[in-house]
C-alpha cells in the first residue's frame, strides 16, 4: 500500500487565476479562505515567504511557535513543515517561488546563503509595525503577480530579489551560542521526527540520531517547549492519524497500517490514550 504521509503541496496546488507560473503572490486572509487545507501542518516544495501586516496569531515552523504580529517576516525554505492559528484579524501578504525561478536570473549560491533559510536561524525577522520599506515591495510584488504585462515574470523577480536583499539588512544579528543550539537542536528533532514518525516512536531512538542522550533530549524539548520529547512524538502520530481521519476514506485498521502499527486495536487504545476518544468516535465529530 502507498504511504500517506504529511502533505508536501507543490505550487500547482494553488490555482492560479492567469496562467500557472513558478511564483505566487496573495493577500494572506485572502489565501486562508481559498485553500482552508494550509491551516494544518504540512510542507512546501517551494520557498514561502509570509509579511504579517495586522493582526495576532502564532506560526509553528518545525515544532518552534513563533508570534504571528505586524511587522514579522517569515521565510521558508523547501521541507520545512509548519502551521498557523491566525486570529480573525490577521491580515499580511504570501510569496511563493521556486528555487528555479529565483535561479534563472540569480543564479549561484545567492538563494542558499540567506540566513533566514538556514536551519541554524530562526525563520522570522520582526520589524517595526509601521516598517514601510519592505512592505512596499511585498505590495510592489502583489501588484505584479496581478497585472498582465509581457514582461511580468522579470519584474516579478526583480522585486523578490530586493525583497530578501532588504530583509538581510534587517535580520539580527546571531543569537546567543546557547539559545542557538537548542535551537537547531530542536528543529533537527522536528525534521527528524517527521521524517521517522511511523517507525520511531521511543525518545531513545531520536536522541541517539541527535548523538544526544534520551535526558538531554528531554530536558531540552522541556526547557525550549515546555512538553517533553515523548509528548512530542506522540502528538506528530496523533495529528497525523486526525489528518487521515479527517481527510481520507480509509478505515481504522488502515490508517493503523499508514502510520505504521501492526496491531489495529493496540493503535486504537494508542488513539484513546493520546487523542481522548476513539478513532472513529473522532471521525463521526467531524
Amino acid at each position: 500500500m502507498k504511504t500517506t504521509g504529511l502533505p508536501v503541496l507543490a505550487l500547482a496546488s494553488f490555482p492560479q487565476a492567469h496562467t500557472p507560473a513558478p511564483y505566487y503572490c496573495e493577500r494572506l486572509e485572502t489565501h486562508v479562505v481559498r485553500f482552508p487545507h494550509v491551516n494544518v501542518p504540512h510542507a512546501h516544495d517551494f520557498y514561502l515567504l509570509l509579511y504579517v501586516t495586522e493582526g495576532a496569531g502564532t506560526h509553528t515552523v518545525d515544532l518552534v511557535t513563533y508570534e504571528l504580529r505586524p511587522g514579522s517576516v517569515f521565510f521558508l525554505a523547501p521541507g520545512q513543515v509548519h502551521h498557523w492559528k491566525l486570529g480573525p484579524d490577521a491580515r499580511g501578504l504570501l510569496v511563493f517561488f521556486s528555487a528555479d525561478f529565483y535561479l534563472f536570473r540569480y543564479p549561484g549560491n545567492g538563494l542558499y546563503t540567506y540566513p533566514f533559510f538556514d536551519s541554524t536561524h530562526p525563520p522570522v525577522c520582526y520589524l517595526a509595525p509601521d516598517e514601510t520599506e519592505i512592505r512596499t515591495v511585498f505590495e510592489r510584488l502583489l501588484a505584479e503577480y496581478n497585472a498582465s504585462h509581457t514582461n511580468q515574470a522579470e519584474v516579478f523577480r526583480s522585486y523578490l530579489h530586493l525583497a530578501l536583499e532588504l530583509a538581510t539588512r534587517h535580520y539580527p544579528a546571531q543569537p546567543a551560542a546557547e539559545t542557538s543550539a537548542a535551537l537547531q537542536q530542536i528543529r533537527q528533532f522536528g525534521a527528524l521526527l517527521n521524517q521517522h514518525y511511523r517507525t520511531k516512536r521511543s525518545v531513545s531512538n531520536y536522541a541517539e540520531l541527535l548523538h544526544l542522550s534520551a535526558n538531554h533530549l528531554n530536558a531540552l524539548c522541556r526547557r525550549v517547549l515546555n512538553k517533553t520529547a515523548s509528548a512530542l512524538i506522540h502528538e506528530r502520530v496523533i495529528t497525523e492519524a486526525q489528518r487521515l481521519l479527517s481527510h481520507s476514506a480509509l478505515g481504522v485498521a488502515q490508517v493503523a497500517y499508514e502510520l505504521g502499527f501492526e496491531d489495529a486495536s493496540y493503535f486504537v487504545r494508542y488513539f484513546r490514550k493520546y487523542a481522548g476518544t476513539t478513532p472513529e468516535a473522532f471521525r463521526q465529530q467531524r
